[in-house]
């Protein structure tokens, strides 16, 4: 073996051989740059390249990864820097595909391209600006071989992910959301183990965002899935979990899930970054309690709402103090609400979450929702109230209570029966409404010996007792 050459052991037996061309590696390259420099055209680059083709297959061949890298790093320096995007791509495409070609040597392609057509920033993802539609068309054909190169390699998962989220900003700035959200739909970057946990989940907002952005609904509640919230809650995950939340609350008034709202704004809430700032806190506690008001009773709400109750912070909102305070109350509530008009005038009662020709339209209908709504959960919370107070009771003076008519007064009973919040039964020849379940016999019998068991068992307690006190004071 001659002095330029070098071997090793392995575990399993013989390292192939490894040729030390680093010497000729420097003198070609420097040689390749003289030749660019001198000639200044398209055959002199092209003069330049085949040189250091030449050099790539024998670095290549014998092993040496670490010229091999410097030769193909300068094949794609001396083509960027004469602006020869067709000799770039040509060159790119021709030294990733080489037969053997080395894992590092095309990690190496793809890091050098990368900077030329994403621009460094926080995140790294934002497509580096360009002027006229030939530097665009050059820009987006080298994102696009980039993506091809790095399509099925693990070892260039994050770099894909990248250019994936580069492609769907430049789809989304020609205005194709549908193009945009389809390919970063194609990238599951949740299994993906060389990328951070906040670089996952700032991908994943991205894909919540677009398929919003397409009105692709259910799409978005699967992505968003996707994201732990106990991981929000993580330090320095802050502006990514309000992020979360404020894209999760499009779907859920898309939905129009009222309890799921009120929980969203809650977990913005009790962000720490949310409260170090009085306006964001108070917008958010206030949309707490008024989508609580507007989500149908059950013992999950009024737990929230007793909780929600106790936080100190609601005494500087006074409206949503004195209207939660009256839900928690077992008395009945005179619609319309003190503060009414105040509840129903906050951004997110109106905000729809649309942001086409449409918005107006669905604003208002979403209002118009909102609005019937808070009514009906007022009413429904009066007719609990009423079931707690009478056993049975005159529809019309029931109607009364509620300052409605008897016709909307049993569709609103028939409705919270059917939903299994309510027992009542309606004898409409007899103007009644029986709050009361009907007991047979058996059951009567059974809590009459129970009342006797209990009664029994006082009176031979408290005998126990005054015999014991007399035997007390006789001694």
């Amino acid at each position: 073996m001659s002095a330029e050459q070098s071997s090793g052991k392995a575990a399993g037996g013989q390292l192939e051989e490894r040729i030390d061309l680093s010497a000729e590696t420097s003198e070609k390259i420097t040689q390749a740059k003289q030749l660019v420099a001198s000639g200044g055209s398209t055959s002199s680059l092209q003069d330049a390249l085949a040189l250091l083709a030449a050099l790539e297959k024998r670095c290549r061949v014998g092993n040496d990864t670490p010229s091999l890298v410097k030769v193909c790093e300068a094949s794609l320096e001396l083509c960027h820097e004469v602006n020869d995007q067709e000799a770039l791509l040509a060159t790119l495409k021709t030294l990733s595909t080489r037969r053997s070609q080395k894992s590092k040597a095309i990690a190496t392609l793809v890091s050098k391209c990368l900077p030329w057509v994403v621009e460094s920033d926080t995140d790294g993802f934002t497509p580096l600006p360009v002027t006229g539609d030939s530097e665009k068309k050059a820009r987006d054909a080298l994102v696009e071989e980039l993506r091809n190169i790095t399509d099925g390699k693990m070892y260039l998962e994050a770099e894909r992910a990248r250019l994936t989220r580069t492609v769907a900003i430049l789809k989304e700035a020609d205005g194709d959301i549908s193009g945009a959200a389809n390919v970063l739909q194609e990238v599951h970057v949740e299994t993906y183990g060389s990328i951070s946990k906040r670089e996952k989940i700032e991908f994943i907002l991205e894909q919540m965002r677009l398929t919003l952005l397409k009105k692709d609904y259910v799409r978005a509640y699967i992505v968003s899935n996707k994201i732990k919230k106990a991981q929000l809650d993580e330090e320095g995950m802050a502006e990514l979990k309000v992020k979360f939340y404020n894209l999760l609350t499009r779907y859920y008034k898309h939905e129009k899930e009222a309890m799921e709202l009120a929980k969203c704004y809650h977990a913005i809430y009790s962000t720490p970054s949310i409260q170090e700032d009085e306006s964001q806190w108070k917008e958010a506690l206030t949309n707490t309690v008024v989508f609580l008001c507007l989500s149908e009773y059950s013992n999950e709400v009024k737990d929230m709402m007793e909780r929600v109750n106790l936080d100190l912070k609601l005494e500087k909102i006074p409206e949503c103090k004195e209207t939660l305070a009256a839900y928690l109350k077992d008395e009945i509530i005179h619609y319309p609400l003190p503060h009414q008009t105040m509840l129903e005038s906050i951004p997110a009662f109106n905000d729809s979450g649309e942001s086409d020709d449409k918005a107006a339209e669905a604003s208002s209908m979403l209002k118009e929702h909102w609005h019937t709504t808070f009514h009906t959960r007022i009413i429904q919370h009066n007719l609990r109230v009423a079931s707690l107070y009478y056993r049975q009771i005159h529809t019309s003076r029931l109607a009364q209570l509620l300052s409605l008519d008897t016709i909307q007064t049993e569709k609103h009973i028939s409705q919270m029966v059917s939903n299994g919040t309510l027992y009542a039964k309606i004898d409409r020849p007899k103007d009644i409404v029986r709050f009361m379940k009907k007991r047979s016999e058996e059951e009567v019998l059974t809590d009459w010996a129970s009342d006797i068991k209990e009664l029994l068992g006082l009176v031979e307690t408290t005998s126990y007792l005054i015999q014991k006190e007399n035997m007390v004071q006789s001694h």
